[in-house]
């Protein structure tokens, strides 16, 4: 399995540093985060590189302005509660409605990353949840 340097010299932005502690927990794994446009952006539009490690994954969590996902690289998922998760690859794009639960992260043998773009930050601050199992991840295939 390819590591972290290889990884980020297949992807157009930089892989940033590991997640802060208070975004960190909600993660199973190590994440990287490099911000594109921060959050206090006067845009009101933040929009971030996310680089999960295999087997990283964020918990279920909403969004109350919704989210879109733009894939970079590597392979992960990406799934609404109450039905399968979606297989992701570089090119994808995840349109993430108002408050649906969800969670999305990388393959078990892939590293994995995604430009994440909220939508109506006006609206709310994101509702983190409970993780994702490692039963409910090892189902994935």
């Amino acid at each position: 399995m390819e590591n972290k340097e290889d990884f980020s010299e297949k992807v157009i932005f930089p892989v940033g540093p590991k997640a802060p502690d208070d975004i960190a927990k909600n993660f199973i794994g190590t994440v990287y985060l490099h911000a594109l446009v921060p959050y206090d952006s006067p845009l009101k539009h933040p929009i971030s590189h996310v680089v999960f490690e295999p087997r990283c994954r964020n918990n279920w969590h909403k969004h109350p302005g919704g989210q879109i996902l733009l894939v970079t690289g590597g392979r992960g998922w990406y799934q609404e509660e109450g039905k399968d998760a979606r297989e992701l690859h570089t090119g994808d794009v995840v349109e993430i409605l108002p408050d649906i639960k969800h969670w999305h992260g990388a393959a078990a043998d892939s590293w994995f990353a995604h430009i994440a773009m909220e939508a109506d930050v006006l609206a709310g601050p994101t509702q983190w949840l409970e993780p994702v199992t490692d039963e409910q991840y090892d189902k994935l295939r």
